[in-house]
């Protein structure tokens, strides 16, 4: 599986500790940025991630700011994206099972990186439901 990486200065910490832990479990892991804490806007790396997810480049996105929101807007600015805000594991599950979410938003500030690591292992390996949730989801882009 191919997965993108991006944060801000608020999440780069965790996601430094992501990406090693994805790689050791043999994912491929493209790290958009930021590539140091310093200040930076979360735009700049959530809209190249969401592209790329979108045009079917990786499998697979996370995103991490202080509060996962920023970055999480940002991605679902993006037609063929669905970018969930994942801070508990059920949460998680449900964005994979019901929304067929495309991209895991974390919040890095208001989680632990163990719970990080649990979230992001359901995101990966929960697959999406389809039935009712499909049409649901069918209805989501602006046309």
């Amino acid at each position: 599986m191919k997965i993108a990486i991006a944060s801000d200065h608020a999440g780069y910490e965790m996601k430094v500790k992501l990406l090693k832990y994805l790689t050791d479990k043999g994912y491929q892991v493209k790290d958009f940025g930021p590539f140091s804490a310093e200040s930076v806007d979360y735009p700049d790396y959530g809209h190249p991630l969401a592209t790329d997810v979108e045009k079917g480049n990786f499998d697979k996105g996370i995103t991490l700011c202080g509060s996962g929101n920023g970055i999480n807007i940002t991605a679902n600015k993006h037609q063929g994206i669905r970018s969930a805000l994942c801070w508990t594991e059920e949460i998680s599950s449900l964005a994979r099972k019901h929304n067929d979410a495309n991209i895991c938003a974390l919040p890095a500030r208001f989680i632990q990186f163990d719970l990080a690591t649990k979230i992001v292992d359901i995101f990966l390996n929960t697959e999406f439901e389809g039935g009712r949730h499909k049409t649901r989801i069918d209805k989501i882009p602006c046309k």
